[in-house]
């Protein structure tokens, strides 16, 4: 069915930048939404940003101001890109998707993830 595969993760330095990408593919008619979320060891998963098929976004307050979310729905693909990174953000960052599969069916989709840490 349909597959998220995310790109962009690695370790930068405190203030670095990383772009996180988002692929989405299969069977699949329309994306409602598609977004990020990150999970830190021992913590709950918490929501970074959503972006709708019509460029509304979301997101979280402490990553406001230093993420953006975008999103290229001809390659049904999602960016995140992340400035000045601080220690706290280290964490693996799903990508999700609502995804019309076809007329009538609807699906929430994650990737595997992908680790982001940011450390000197």
């Amino acid at each position: 069915q349909v597959q998220l595969v995310e790109s962009g993760g690695g370790r930068v330095q405190p203030g670095g930048s990383l772009r996180l990408s988002c692929a989405a593919s299969g069977s699949i008619f329309s994306i409602s939404s598609m977004g990020w979320y990150r999970q830190a060891p021992g913590k709950q998963r918490e929501l970074v940003a959503v972006i709708t098929s019509s460029g509304s976004t979301n997101y979280a307050d402490s990553m406001k101001g230093r993420f953006t979310i975008s999103r290229d729905n001809a390659k049904n693909t999602v960016y995140l890109q992340m400035n000045s990174l601080k220690p706290e953000d280290t964490a693996v960052y799903y990508c999700n998707a609502v995804i019309t599969v076809r007329i009538g069916v609807r699906g929430d989709y994650w990737g595997r993830g992908t680790q982001v840490t940011v450390s000197s």
